[in-house]
């Protein structure tokens, strides 16, 4: 049972929403920009020029993903994308579900032409920070991390594309 990804489309709505309310309520408690992203997806992600992953297996959604530009702009005249909202169903995780969103996410990110990729994540995901890690990108220094619309989040990482 190979995992594959494909663009989001419109029957995917719910499953995206589940599969990121589940592990934001699995570690953490959902918050205002939780809420506004998932509730708003068209306008908070697909509407500013992103583009959402979603992985299978079996034709499932099993796993997802986004990619968008930044919250914020670091003014440094670099093309920077965001990925946001990456979750894995619980009963399938360790089965290269983030790995396939992650590289998905990237590709995507090059092909709009991007400089670099920010994203922002908790200490307390490990295995996440791990996939980021073997995936290119590297940990912010205090100087230079950005501001968070999120209480959780305290691990800042960017891959230079």
């Amino acid at each position: 049972m190979a995992v594959t990804t494909r663009h989001y489309r419109p029957e995917d709505r719910q499953s995206f929403i589940d599969l990121n309310r589940a592990w934001i309520e699995e570690y953490f408690t959902m918050e205002h920009s939780d809420r506004e992203q998932l509730e708003g997806l068209e306008a908070s992600i697909l509407g500013k020029g992103g583009q959402i992953v979603v992985a299978l297996l079996d034709d499932v959604v099993v796993g997802t993903g986004a990619i968008l530009p930044p919250h914020i702009d670091p003014g440094d005249g670099r093309k920077w994308l965001e990925i946001v909202k990456m979750a894995a169903r619980k009963d399938v995780r360790g089965q290269g579900i983030g790995r396939a969103v992650l590289e998905a996410l990237i590709a995507e990110a090059r092909s709009m032409g991007v400089d670099s990729i920010w994203l922002e994540t908790n200490g307390d995901l490990k295995a996440a920070i791990r996939l980021y890690e073997k995936s290119g990108f590297r940990h912010l220094a205090a100087d230079e991390l950005w501001p968070t619309p999120y209480a959780r989040c305290n691990v800042q990482m960017v891959l230079e594309a």
